[in-house]
Parts: structure tokens; C-alpha cells; sequence
């Protein structure tokens, strides 16, 4: 579970036997699951602290969406999504906070108003001064592959071999994130499920989290209602939670840190049934 280390922000511990899970917290109109519902500063906290009393460990907070077609939005508006509701939250819920974001200047408020990690989908690429912020904050990053930009990564995305081609990135983001001074130890890999991929190609990954977790970093994932379920599983945005458990199911049994649900409360207890199945011993039936 997540715990403080002596810092006024609550801090993330990893390497639990158990996945944390975070509690996604958009602050979007166009988000593809829930954009606009928490567009509202009220309503935004109001959800992070109801994540936080459904048993959430963190909650990533992000203001700018980046499904499928997406286009960004400015500094100025994102800072005013965001950073409200980070404030707030702060103070009223004990564990850590996530920005979502892949600007700087984002992520330096975020930190100083009480988040704790960075989550960038763009894995430091984006904004050449987000690893100076984050190596400087002692913050932890999520850095995540993605093949080209929200706008154009479904546009025919091809690999020769998706779980080495993706391992081979995100070892590089780690090396690339360390050379700039960010702790190996604050460093968490997300392969980015519906990031520039097809079904197969997602399937494939959550096949190959085994290969991606030996590079030796926490491993973060998030299905969580990803519209590649719809091809197996013909669930519309909110009728995909039976397809996310599935794919938590991989993730706890292959050992991934941390996943990324919009549904805590579900997933929370999903985990803690999985964990005690998987850790009390079989008792013999008498014959």
C-alpha cells in the first residue's frame, strides 16, 4: 500500500507483492471515457476522494486528454484544470498524487502544490525540461511508449515484434532518464496499452509483460475500458469492466506495480480476491 516517507507529500513504496492501484481523475471535456463528467473543480475532488475512501493508492490527475485524435490544449488552461484540484486533493486525501502530463511547467506546480509522481505519456520527449524538473523535485516518473503523437498513433501502427520493439524503448527512456539525473529507483515503464496498437498488437503486450517487467523497473499498466476490448468482447466505454479485470488478472499474476483503473472500488477488490486465492493454501477435501 502507499505510504509516507517522512515528506509532507505522501510517497509511492514499490515492490509490493500486491499492484498498487490509481485511480484515474480526468479533468477533461473530451476525455474518451469520461470526458467532462469532472471538468468541474468540485467534482474533480469529489471523485479523488471518493477513489481514496474505494481503496485507491494513488490518483493520477490529468487535464489534458490524450485518446485517439486528441489535440492538445495550452499551458494556461491545462495549469487551470490541474492545478486546483491538486491543491485541494493535497490536503484531504493520504496518498500520493500523480500529474498527468507531459509539460514542464505542469508537472514543476503539480509537484510543488503536493504530487509526488509525474506520469508522462510522451516518456520525456515531449518538453526537454520535464527530466530537469523531475530529477530536481526527487519526484518519480511513469514513462510510457507510445508511437507517434495522440493525433496520429492509430494510423496504421506496425511492428516486427511489438513486445521487443516496446522494451527496446522503454529501456532507453530509463537510460536516457538516468543520464539526466532521475534515480533509477524513481523510474516506473508503462507500455502503453492502446498507445499506437492494434488488438493483437495490445494482446501481444500483455502476453509479453513478463519480458517487460525483467528490465528490472516497476511496470505500470492501464487497459482500464481501452476500446481494443470492444473487438473481443463487444462492450461499449462503460460495459468494459469485465474486459479490464481480465487484463489485471495478467498483470498481477505476471507481477506488474501498479494498474490504472477508472473503476477503483472493482479493481480493488478484484485484486484482494485474486491475491487471497492465489496466496492461501489448497486445502485437501476429505474423500
Amino acid at each position: 500500500m502507499a505510504v509516507l516517507e517522512g515528506s509532507s507529500a505522501p510517497r509511492v513504496r514499490l515492490h509490493t507483492t500486491t499492484p498498487l492501484v490509481m485511480g484515474v481523475l480526468n479533468i477533461t471535456p473530451d476525455s474518451f471515457s469520461d470526458g467532462g463528467v469532472f471538468l468541474d473543480p468540485d467534482a474533480a475532488v469529489a471523485r479523488g476522494n471518493e477513489m481514496a475512501k474505494e481503496g485507491a493508492d494513488l490518483i493520477d490527475i490529468g487535464g489534458e486528454s490524450t485518446r485517439p485524435g486528441s489535440t492538445g490544449v495550452s499551458l494556461e488552461e491545462e495549469l487551470r484544470r490541474v492545478i486546483p484540484v491538486v491543491r485541494r486533493l493535497a490536503h484531504t486525501v493520504r496518498i500520493p498524487l500523480s500529474i498527468d502530463t507531459s509539460k514542464a511547467e505542469v508537472a514543476s506546480q503539480a509537484l510543488e502544490e503536493g504530487a509526488s509522481i509525474v506520469n508522462d505519456v510522451t516518456a520525456l520527449r515531449n518538453d526537454p525540461a520535464m527530466a530537469s524538473v523531475v530529477a530536481r523535485r526527487h519526484a518519480k516518473v511513469i514513462l510510457m511508449h507510445m508511437r507517434g503523437t495522440p493525433q496520429t498513433m492509430q494510423q496504421r501502427p506496425r511492428y516486427r515484434d511489438v513486445v521487443r520493439e516496446v522494451a527496446a524503448f522503454l529501456d532507453d527512456a530509463a537510460r536516457r532518464a538516468i543520464a539526466a539525473g532521475i534515480a533509477r529507483t524513481r523510474i516506473l515503464l508503462d507500455p502503453g496499452l492502446g498507445f499506437g496498437k492494434t488488438l493483437e498488437h495490445n494482446l501481444e503486450l500483455l502476453r509479453g509483460l513478463p519480458e517487460l517487467i525483467s528490465l528490472g523497473f516497476p511496470v505500470v499498466i492501464g487497459p482500464s475500458r481501452k476500446s481494443f476490448m470492444s473487438r473481443v468482447i463487444d462492450a461499449q466505454v462503460h460495459e468494459r469492466l469485465p474486459g479490464t479485470l481480465a487484463c489485471l488478472a495478467q498483470g498481477v499474476r505476471c507481477g506488474v506495480q501498479i494498474v490504472r483503473v477508472h473503476d477503483v472500488r472493482p479493481a480493488v477488490q478484484f485484486i484482494r480476491m485474486l491475491r487471497a486465492i492465489d496466496e492461501t493454501p489448497a486445502k485437501r477435501r476429505p474423500v
